[in-house]
């Protein structure tokens, strides 16, 4: 009996949804980083870490946040740091796709539980041929990231030499491309993240355009594949999140660019505001000092990092089609209209009521979590807030007051880490939505609102 018929065998007795099985492979996948990163070899200096600054860092890494408790550059050997490479480019993948990956390199037949799985892993409109999608996904992500490492190789080589150049090269490229925001640069500024390169051209646009590509969604990469200019062929979502996306784009790059950093060099001020635009959704580098926004600056990020990217993307957040789909819906409710379109579909009922609920328990979620940290560390809330909304969307950007929470803090931050990652859909429909329910028709009766 091989390992996908014993698997298959377990899941059957143990009648584990597919919500259920993806929850339980992240629970796997980050104890088991916890314990690798507890390892004296896992630390720089040979002594043991602790179970929670273990725990924060690999919750981090695998929900492909950034938030970090320790200086990733001094803190962890070189152990340590492929240890959270690791986690970065599994909990970017999914365990689910990283799962199947190898099953079709031992060329072994994915059975129907595990294409069912993989469905709702990748969030993919249909079983059928999930197979060569997920081979698709998988070649795709491999020559993003080895494209991105060989464009930056040249501007690492130089600075770090070699082996460092090539290893620095490959880690964010991966962290960029996995939206992760895990970085390497807090040797002589802890936790400095990219501000060295805020004026390098090549870096920027690289590291830019891996997160957005990541950030795009599964999806889309096949429709861009097979339909190439031709947006009209592309499907609704696909076009949602292309329209918002530039959307998203414009309208923050004027508003940083004229309203934040006006004191920048022209060249730096539109590098500045083109990144501070693009990696809050949900990458988590920065290249310049976040704590010097204005309050207004700060709200922006947090709108955008609670967006987040694409359905079925490197990307964390409520996504973008969440967001479409509300602007769509209330577009067509202030203008009278029957039914939400877009590009001449109708979005159903069922989707919008969806898209509702995720905004409500993202927003809901974020600001009782912020209200909670502020009243337990005597912080100002938008400060508490922009680290929870970091937290949940699975962005990793910080205003410095992370490493510095109690444990009950941090802890909460891991909870929003975790939920972020998996999806706070996932987490409800695995442990109350046991079973699809048709509730008889209720009379209707009329409800003023707004």
């Amino acid at each position: 009996m091989n390992f996908n018929e014993c698997w298959g065998g377990f899941l059957k007795k143990v009648r584990l949804t597919s919500f259920q099985i993806i929850i339980l492979g992240f629970l796997c996948l980050i104890l088991l980083g916890t314990l690798l990163l507890m390892l004296p070899i896992s630390q720089a200096n040979g002594n043991a870490t602790s179970f929670k600054d273990a725990l924060f860092t690999s919750t981090s890494a695998t929900s492909v946040t950034g938030l970090v408790v320790r200086n990733t550059a001094t803190y962890w050997s070189l152990f340590g740091k492929c240890v959270i490479l690791c986690l970065i480019q599994i909990g970017g993948l999914g365990i689910v796709t990283v799962a199947m990956a190898f099953s079709l390199l031992g060329r072994k037949k994915i059975g129907l539980m595990q294409r069912t799985v993989m469905q709702e892993s990748i969030s993919a409109f249909y079983v059928g041929g999930i197979v060569k999608f997920t081979s698709f996904i998988i070649r795709t992500v491999v020559c993003c990231e080895l494209l991105g490492a060989l464009l930056m190789l040249p501007v690492f080589w130089h600075q770090f030499g070699g082996i460092h150049g090539i290893f620095y090269a490959v880690f964010h490229s991966i962290s960029a491309f996995c939206n992760a925001g895990f970085d390497l640069f807090g040797r002589t500024h802890p936790y400095a993240s990219l501000a060295r390169y805020v004026d390098n051209l090549p870096i920027n646009l690289v590291i830019m355009s891996l997160i957005l590509i990541g950030g795009l969604g599964f999806r889309t990469w096949e429709d861009v594949r097979q339909n190439k200019q031709h947006f009209s062929r592309y499907c609704l979502q696909s076009k949602l999140v292309l329209a918002t996306t530039a959307i998203l784009i414009i309208i923050p790059f004027l508003y940083f660019f004229f309203a934040e950093f006006g004191h920048y060099p022209l060249k730096e001020r539109i590098l500045a505001a083109l990144f501070t635009t693009v990696s809050p959704r949900t990458a988590g580098f920065n290249t310049v000092d976040l704590n010097r926004l204005s309050d207004d600056g700060v709200v922006m990020n947090i709108m955008l990092m609670l967006i987040g990217g694409a359905t079925g993307s490197t990307a964390g957040g409520m996504k973008l089609t969440t967001v479409a789909v509300l602007a769509i819906s209330a577009h067509s409710v202030l203008h009278r209209k029957k039914d939400a379109t877009a590009f001449g579909r109708r979005i159903g009922t069922g989707v919008i009521f969806d898209a509702a609920a995720i905004f409500s328990l993202y927003f809901v979620t974020c600001v009782i979590s912020a209200m909670a940290i502020s009243a337990i560390e005597g912080l100002p809330f938008l400060k508490c807030m922009f680290e929870t909304a970091s937290a949940v969307a699975t962005v990793g950007l910080t205003l410095g007051i992370t490493p510095h929470l109690s444990t009950l803090s941090q802890l909460i931050l891991i909870v929003l880490m975790f939920m972020g990652r998996v999806g706070g859909m996932t987490l409800v429909f695995a442990t109350i939505a046991r079973r699809h329910v048709v509730d008889p028709l209720k009379p209707e009766e009329k409800v003023q609102v707004g």
